[in-house]
């Protein structure tokens, strides 16, 4: 909606006065007329005078009427046709104000990008019947980053798999990420969900790589049943859900990120969640508070397991269930519990590794079983919040003498804690502290090898547009280099010590 400044207000409310007295002969006077009178209640109900501005407008107005002799009534049809002419046109112009401001509103819970609509059909066809380009919405999000590695112990140095910016110890500026979306419900039943990103890292280098292609299809007019196919999130934990437009850290946490690395896969899933919660679940993003979007109370469904946009190799899907409740206490407060497992075999991919004979280890041809659980437990920043979520069960993982890869135990979470103040221009600023802890493989990566990690991340985030984020992170910690040369070290991967600091800009569109 257009906001005016108070000059501008004026000069519109002298603006129109000014047409109203030209429009009405000398012979009328323009003291407290309906037409004026309905007149100023218009600019006050659309703030461009404020009430007490109203008020002294109308007790001038009717002052001024007491001390002014009221002339004869105006026997002249035209007169009196043109003032009804006039306030007829007063009463339309309040009309169609007030649906256009009530269709925006509208418009604005048809969706939010992730998943369609809570309108009925009947709303979303009386909204949008002769304006089909409003179905679909086009938006994205861009993040520039700088990051430097403060020291290390010595080589191999740094490595953060999850980061494409950082190649060992070496960092600079790079674009992490550069997505464009288009989603929209395309018919009364089909919600579709396009996103691109233009910086992926793929082998090394950027490429353009689809991250989402998928449909929501309603099986029910409240739209609280549905099934999603096509290539979209895993419904694992909370914080792969969470959008890396939405979170404070800049990666996530790796315990949970290793379960699903790039967070999709090729699959299909049952979704379900009452029209409420459904709501409940959009406004935990569109109120700034960093929630993970509507994937539903309960979500069960199968898929490959091989990663994103790689095809199944063994013909054994993923099986997965998610359950989920965000919870609003008396005081508005909003604690979302949840909890995610899945099972399947996963088959790894091999490489030489120096200093071990042989082509790469070895592993189970059908597959390499692949189990986890995850609970989480999110207080959402009002403005205080804090997040924590765990993982455990067993994966694919190299083994100590590097010559298989074999089923065992892996285990990590996080604890973030963050506080949320909104000045009084609207813009934000989030400090925030997370600790991390991961003990397990990258099953993603050649060989599955065993990683561990240990870091404190201070960081704050600044919002001084709702297009533009500004976050400063700093970390410390101890974590497993898997690109290193295991031979050195007799043969075994071997843990550096770090001083990071990241800088983004993430600029929203």
């Amino acid at each position: 909606m257009l906001k005016t400044t108070s000059q501008r207000a004026l000069a519109r409310m002298l603006a129109l006065i000014a047409a109203i007295g030209v429009a009405l002969p000398p012979s009328l006077p323009l003291t407290a007329s309906p037409a004026m009178e309905k007149l100023f209640y218009i600019l006050k109900q659309k703030g461009s005078i404020t009430a007490d501005e109203y008020d002294l407008l109308i007790q001038t107005m009717k002052a001024e009427e007491k001390s002014t002799p009221k002339p004869a009534p105006a026997n002249d049809p035209a007169i009196a046709q043109r003032l009804e002419q006039t306030e007829s046109k007063v009463e339309n112009l309040e009309n169609v104000l007030g649906a256009t401001k009530g269709q925006v509103e509208e418009l604005t819970r048809v969706s939010d990008n992730t998943s369609p609509s809570t309108l009925s059909k009947a709303d979303i066809d009386a909204l949008l019947s002769d304006k089909w380009y409003e179905r679909v919405k086009v938006r994205g999000y861009i993040q520039t980053r700088f990051v430097g590695i403060l020291g290390d112990d010595d080589i191999p140095g740094y490595h953060q798999p999850n980061d494409s910016t950082i190649a060992s110890d070496i960092a600079g500026i790079g674009i992490r990420r550069g997505r464009l979306v288009f989603s929209g419900d395309v018919t009364d039943h089909v919600f579709l969900y396009l996103q691109a990103d233009y910086m992926a890292g793929v082998g090394g280098s950027n490429a353009l790589q689809a991250r989402d292609v998928y449909a929501d299809v309603s099986l029910d007019p409240a739209r609280e049943f549905r099934v999603r196919l096509g290539l979209s999130k895993v419904p694992y934990g909370f914080s792969n859900m969470q959008s890396s437009q939405n979170r404070y850290a800049l990666e996530r946490p790796d315990a949970l990120n290793s379960a699903v690395e790039g967070e999709r896969d090729l699959g299909a899933y049952f979704i379900w969640a009452p029209y409420e919660i459904r709501n409940r679940f959009k406004d935990l993003v569109k109120m700034g508070l960093r929630g993970s979007g509507d994937y539903g109370v309960v979500n069960l469904g199968v898929y490959n397991g091989q990663g994103i946009n790689n095809a199944d190799r063994n013909g054994d899907m993923h099986y997965i269930a998610h359950v989920a409740w965000p919870h609003e206490f008396a005081n508005g407060q909003i604690l979302e519990v949840g909890a995610s497992a899945f099972t399947g075999r996963y088959v790894p991919t091999v490489a030489t590794i120096p200093g071990v004979p042989g082509p790469g280890p070895t592993f189970d041809s059908s597959g390499v079983r692949d189990e986890r659980v995850a609970v989480n437990a999110i207080l959402y920043p009002q403005p205080f919040g804090i997040e924590t979520e765990w993982t455990w069960g067993r994966e694919p993982t190299l083994s100590q003498d590097m010559r298989s890869i074999v089923s065992d135990t892996t285990s990590g979470g996080f604890v973030q804690a963050v506080y949320r103040h909104v000045f009084p221009n609207q813009s934000e600023l989030l400090p925030f502290v997370r600790w991390q802890t991961f003990d397990g493989a990258r099953k993603f990566a050649a060989n599955a090898p065993r990683t561990r990690v240990n870091e404190v991340a201070f960081g704050i985030e600044y919002i001084p547009y709702p297009e533009v984020e500004l976050t400063l992170m700093y970390a410390t910690g101890t974590r497993t280099n898997t690109t290193d040369n295991p031979a050195v070290a007799g043969p075994r991967y071997r843990d550096v010590n770090y001083h990071y600091l990241g800088i983004q800009a993430q600029i929203n569109f």
